[in-house]
């Protein structure tokens, strides 16, 4: 049964453009936000609304064309992370300077294990923000959201590097802990129009650096795993897949990372004179 707490709560539909357009996001969506009837929120109240699906984007699927004995398919294939390896991450940045809190601070209004299970696919953003989670927390997921489209941007010279593999016609996929937000990063930045989403945490249920997560990447690619480079800012995701025998590189700017890559045999058009 619900406490007396909850009883007294107030389930808001938030919508934009009241919170989530002051930041620039204009695509339409709504979170269920249960707070404390003592709590001043300056938001509309309605009733729940059933939201829409989530978009199809590019999804790799193993099929003969992907098969490694493929002799058109050109190794090594590219995995790579997303937020600050492709994309910006705003959590670290944005995030803590619009509370004025430090990151420790922040990540004290944290629930435990919430993130990890929404990035998993195993919550939705309505379980994020259910009572006992608290209101600090409740409240901090609608800045993410919304900070996750304003300070959406590419890593410096990611996206030229990345043009250049796929004309190289190199085979590229999305390896990444991120949960179904990774659609407002696709709706401002168009990713796929370089690699595909393949492997976000939140599709196949399991995050780096969990081991089961890369050797699920390479059943579905049909591809051994010395045929796949994988690329983390982060050095013991990197790690984890060494360790199942792909080859990895810790990304530290785009330049090193061609370098890394070149190094590991990937090709790279020849500048011209």
């Amino acid at each position: 049964m619900p406490s007396k707490e909850e009883e007294k709560s107030c389930i808001y539909y938030i919508e934009t453009p009241d919170i989530l357009a002051f930041f620039g996001y204009k695509k339409p969506m709504a979170l269920l936000l249960r707070v404390p009837a003592a709590v001043s929120f300056s938001c509309k109240a309605s009733a729940a609304k059933t939201t829409k699906s989530a978009p199809n984007f590019p999804v790799a699927t193993a099929s003969a064309s992907m098969n490694a004995a493929n002799s058109n398919r050109k190794l090594p294939v590219l995995l790579f992370d997303i937020m600050d390896t492709v994309v910006r991450d705003p959590f670290y940045g944005d995030i803590p300077s619009f509370f004025g809190m430090s990151m420790q601070e922040l990540l004290e209004c944290k629930h435990p294990t919430a993130w990890m299970e929404f990035e998993k696919g195993m919550i939705d953003e309505v379980g994020l923000t259910r009572p006992g989670f608290g209101i600090e927390f409740q409240i901090l997921v609608l800045h993410i959201i919304a900070a996750s489209k304003r300070a959406s941007f590419w890593v410096s010279e990611m996206k030229e590097l990345l043009d250049t593999l796929k004309r190289r016609n190199y085979e590229m996929h999305a390896l990444t802990n991120y949960p179904v937000w990774y659609e407002m990063i696709e709706e401002k930045l168009d990713i796929s129009a370089y690699l595909s989403w393949t492997f976000c945490s939140c599709t196949i249920g399991k995050r780096k650096p969990d081991p089961d997560l890369y050797l699920e990447v390479v059943r579905r690619l049909q591809v051994d795993p010395g045929h796949c480079i994988f690329i983390d800012d982060r050095i013991r995701n990197v790690d984890a897949a060494v360790e199942v025998g792909m080859k990895g590189v810790h990304f530290k700017n785009a330049d090193l990372l061609q370098k890394d890559l070149a190094r590991l045999g990937v090709e790279f058009d020849v500048p011209k004179g």
